[in-house]
């Protein structure tokens, strides 16, 4: 498919005064968003290709299980592998894109009546910096290599052999702050294609190395080095993109310093946050390191799988995260609010169906995946048990990668999110530390579950006060009803998840799709029903005015014929 055309000019259009308390038709789409199927084509387009970059994450993991087993230097290697999963949350995930993103979509919506550039502009003043800074930091990382290891994980049995990982995985900080910068820029342009294969690029890079490398000489040192290089993939795949794009007529205006000042203000606050949201794994791997061998390596594959529901979930947030960021830049906040709000319930429909599956046949999952070679079933029994426990904080892990883009998509700082991660993180930390003696993996997946879902409760708590303004009761209560139907689900999953695995998964999750269904449309969940109806009615030539996700995508109208 091809990517979606470059935005255009925005302009507000106000509501007039006699309209604001009358009862009307449902509000047109702003004059400068085409047609709703580009934004249902990007969705499809990013889910499809996440969709295979988290199928070859599955791969990369079944191999590294195949040859290295749940040991010792897996978990050197785990531990080595911190950095590129903290530098993805806080470069490409988190950090860059929530800073970014709204950045490009104020200076897109500048482009009309400019005697300049002001995209071009404002990546001539930040690409630079970002760059040096970047790969300064990279640097400083693969010298303070032991020491980082020794924090990390102080007990850890094979130090020698992550700190030798972790020189490899260092450099993932310099490539991946120039993915995320290429991602950011590109969706804020409506280009979708290019950001979403970058997984697809990280994770072909590890498994080539893994498997072209000499086991024997390399060990797990051949995954490290594959990080390394998908990272440069990550870039090679973009970096052409986004300078066709930038090549556009006319040259940039010379920059007079505030717009690198205001985006080191709006970074401040984002850094803190995502920085605070990683660290999850930082506290999971501190507190299991003095644990028996193996136990990072448990709550390594039990998350990557629980977390597959979440990575999903959050695609639609990813594609509509430039659509609030313009509709607010050009003053159309209802628009930003209607869009938001629908694409949190979704959201939070795809995760809790898919924690129903991991928690049903979390057993059946894992021996399916991984139970091969040197992951044996103690590894399998262990993994799934820590996994249902990680399923219980999916959906606060969806609502949090969620909100945080309605907090930040206005491009100004706001410290709210940063602190509620804190406070999270500190909640992780105390209940993990108490929990990981008694109950060992098993409890700090617990506290991780723990630390998220109330972040999460407290930033729904408090987004009707900013800048996209949602109705946090009303999405309460949705997602309360949305919770009850998982539970129902849950049961009836766990109930026919028996047999051989290649069997008792897919039984599981039909069984918890329509147990899901019908206990969602029972208890008057929003969105579901809706769904249905759209699956059951839709029609041979549908008008693009109102396509199935909608239509308030910031993106030119005059390349589609209209």
């Amino acid at each position: 498919m091809a990517d979606v055309p470059q935005p255009g000019a925005v302009t507000a259009r106000p509501v007039p005064e006699g309209d604001a308390g009358r009862s009307a038709p449902p509000p047109k789409r702003p004059a400068w968003a085409p047609s709703g199927r580009f934004l249902a084509r990007a969705a499809a387009l990013t889910a499809a290709l996440t969709a295979v970059g988290a199928l070859l994450g599955l791969v990369r993991d079944q191999l590294l299980a195949h040859t290295f087993g749940a040991g010792t230097g897996t978990d050197a290697f785990l531990v080595a592998w911190t950095v590129p999963e903290f530098a993805a949350t806080l470069l490409i995930e988190d950090g860059m894109a929530l800073v970014l993103v709204p950045a490009f979509a104020a200076a897109l919506a500048r482009r009309a009546g400019t005697t300049g550039d002001p995209v071009r502009a404002l990546v001539r003043a930040t690409l630079p910096r970002t760059a040096l800074g970047m790969g300064a930091a990279a640097g400083v990382l693969v010298l303070a290599a032991p020491w980082l290891v020794g924090l990390l994980a102080p007990g850890l049995p094979e130090r020698q052999l992550a700190v030798d990982c972790t020189r490899l995985t260092a450099t993932c900080v310099f490539s991946f702050a120039l993915a995320g910068y290429c991602s950011a820029a590109l969706r804020a342009h409506g280009r979708f294609l290019a950001p979403a294969a970058i997984y697809v690029a990280y994770n072909t890079g590890i498994i080539a190395a893994v498997v072209l490398l000499d086991p024997g000489a390399w060990g797990v040192r051949a995954a490290a080095a594959g990080a390394a290089a998908g990272g440069v993939l990550m870039v090679l795949i973009q970096a052409p993109v986004l300078w066709r794009q930038l090549r556009t007529p006319g040259t940039a205006r010379a920059q007079d310093g505030t717009a690198p000042r205001l985006l080191l203000a709006a970074l401040a606050p984002v850094i803190v946050f995502a920085v605070c949201r990683q660290s999850q794994v930082l506290v999971e791997r501190f507190l299991a390191a003095p644990l028996p061998a193996g136990a990072i390596s448990h709550l390594n594959y039990a998350q990557k799988v629980a977390q597959l529901p979440m990575v999903l979930s959050l695609m639609l947030c990813t594609v509509s995260f430039p659509v609030v960021a313009r509709a607010l830049a050009a003053g159309d906040p209802d628009t930003a609010r209607r869009r938001a709000e629908r694409d949190l319930l979704l959201a939070g429909v795809i995760v809790l169906v898919g924690a129903a599956t991991v928690v049903a046949a979390a057993p059946q999952i894992v021996e399916l995946l991984f139970q091969r070679g040197a992951f044996d079933r103690a590894d399998t029994s262990a993994t799934a048990a820590v996994m249902r426990v990680y399923a219980l904080g999916l959906l606060g892990q969806t609502l949090v990668g969620a909100l945080v883009r309605c907090y930040f998509s206005a491009s100004r700082p706001l410290w709210y999110p940063a602190a509620v991660m804190l406070g999270g993180i500190a909640v992780t930390a105390a209940a993990g530390r108490a929990w990981a003696g008694p109950w060992g993996a098993a409890g700090i997946a617990a506290a991780n579950a723990l630390g998220i879902t109330l972040a999460a409760a407290l930033l729904l708590a408090g987004v009707r006060r900013q800048s996209v303004p949602l109705d946090a009761r009303h999405l309460a209560l949705g997602l309360a009803r949305l919770a009850g139907a998982a539970a129902v689900a849950t049961a009836a999953g766990w109930w026919c998840a028996t047999g051989p695995p290649p069997l008792a998964v897919p039984l599981a999750l039909v069984t918890v799709t329509a147990a899901f269904t019908a206990a969602a449309c029972a208890l008057r969940a929003p969105v579901v029903p809706s769904l249905i109806r759209s699956a059951l009615r839709r029609p041979a030539h549908e008008p693009a005015e109102n396509p199935p996700l909608g239509g308030d995508v910031p993106l030119d109208r005059r390349h589609h014929g209209r």
